[in-house]
């Protein structure tokens, strides 16, 4: 009984412009000792990542415009590397029936995470062809032609829709009687000091306070209290599938006294009590009129 070679199979991510060097001789190195040869294609849960700005279609036409006899496959990324050894051995069992395979990689790609029932193989680097250095060498290029302006469309289109959490601090002095807000120098309406929350901010709350001390200087204020969240009708994403969705935290100040800083031109405290004039003589920016609606009526006095 004749015994049927092995087919080879190359998991990967090619997550570059072009194949290099480097996916050549891999390539070809793995088609010289298999007569068939299976690419499988590493899929992000995320759209669009800086890791992974590539998604499965374009990688294939990519491998397959060189080698179009190569099947390429995608397999999801798993939390479970188990789950994932899982996935690799049923992709391979159902879709070639009664096949023996050997799976390839680098000695530091998916090897020591593969528990599955295959035997691997781990190729030396041929080079060092750092995959993230080849996407960041070209992230700020433009390109003249309607192949890169198509591709830039496809990009954008297949996001996901995006949330930009943003946070607003509320900060009040004298048992909460008065409250400061800042104003932009290109506004002429008055506004709560806040921002963008930063992907190295831990919390929400941590975000609050940064953007609280960037704004209005080194003041010490109490615990950062949430009050509620909203989404913004800001007018940079009025006509925008993409949304902001602010957090209003209220805090109290110790000590300190806060001065105007980064986007800030100027700031003043306003009695709680006039919110609501303030909001009617039209001297609030508009799209921080709710938040100031819903602290005017829960702080407000009748004195």
């Amino acid at each position: 009984m004749t015994t049927l070679k092995p087919t080879g199979v190359i998991i990967a991510r090619f997550q570059t412009p072009t194949l290099h060097e480097g996916h050549l001789q891999l390539i070809k190195e793995v088609k010289s000792k298999h007569n068939r040869l299976i690419i499988i294609l590493g899929v992000s849960p995320i759209k669009g990542g800086r890791k992974n700005p590539l998604d499965y279609y374009t990688r294939e036409r990519m491998i397959k415009k060189l080698f179009p006899e190569v099947i390429v496959l995608p397999l999801s990324d798993q939390a479970s590397d188990k789950v994932w050894s899982r996935k690799m051995d049923e992709l391979l069992s159902n879709n070639f029936n009664n096949e023996s395979f050997i799976l390839y990689g680098s000695r530091d790609s998916f090897i020591p995470y593969y528990s599955g029932r295959f035997p691997t193989a781990a190729l030396p680097p041929v080079q060092d062809f750092n995959s993230t250095a080849q996407r960041e060498a070209i992230s700020d290029k433009v390109f003249d032609t309607e192949e890169f302006r198509a591709g830039v469309i496809y990009g954008t289109y297949n996001l996901y829709p995006k949330v930009y959490p943003t946070v607003d601090i509320a900060l009040f002095r004298n048992n909460r009687t008065e409250l400061l807000l800042g104003r932009k120098s290109a506004e002429s309406g008055w506004r709560l000091p806040g921002g963008f929350a930063d992907p190295s901010d831990m919390s929400f709350d941590i975000a609050a306070k940064r953007e609280l001390q960037e704004e209005c200087g080194p003041v010490e204020t109490s615990a950062m209290q949430y009050e509620l969240s909203l989404q913004m009708d800001d007018w940079r994403y009025r006509s925008e599938v993409d949304k902001i969705i602010t957090t209003l935290f209220s805090t109290d100040l110790l000590f300190g006294e806060p001065a105007a800083d980064d986007d800030l031109a100027d700031m003043k405290w306003v009695k709680v009590n006039d919110i609501t004039n303030m909001i009617a003589q039209g001297t609030i920016v508009s799209t921080h009129i709710p938040l100031l609606n819903k602290l005017a009526e829960k702080y407000s006095t009748n004195d």
